[in-house]
């Protein structure tokens, strides 16, 4: 493990993160889960899927 993850860790522990930050990470967290999740029951819609229009001699 590299020396810096540690100086890191200590500077967390020493000064951690307001309440309002770990409530946008938790937000930003869940609003992820829910897409997908929303993409697992629904599935992807066509209009958003790419085309491939490769021509194979250029």
């Amino acid at each position: 493990m590299n020396p810096r993850w540690f100086l890191r860790a200590k500077r967390l522990a020493q000064s951690p993160p307001s309440w309002g930050r770990v409530k946008l990470v938790f937000a930003i967290i869940l609003l992820c889960a829910a897409l997908w999740g929303y993409e697992q029951v629904f599935g992807w819609p066509e209009a958003l899927t790419p085309n491939n229009h490769r021509r194979n001699g250029i």
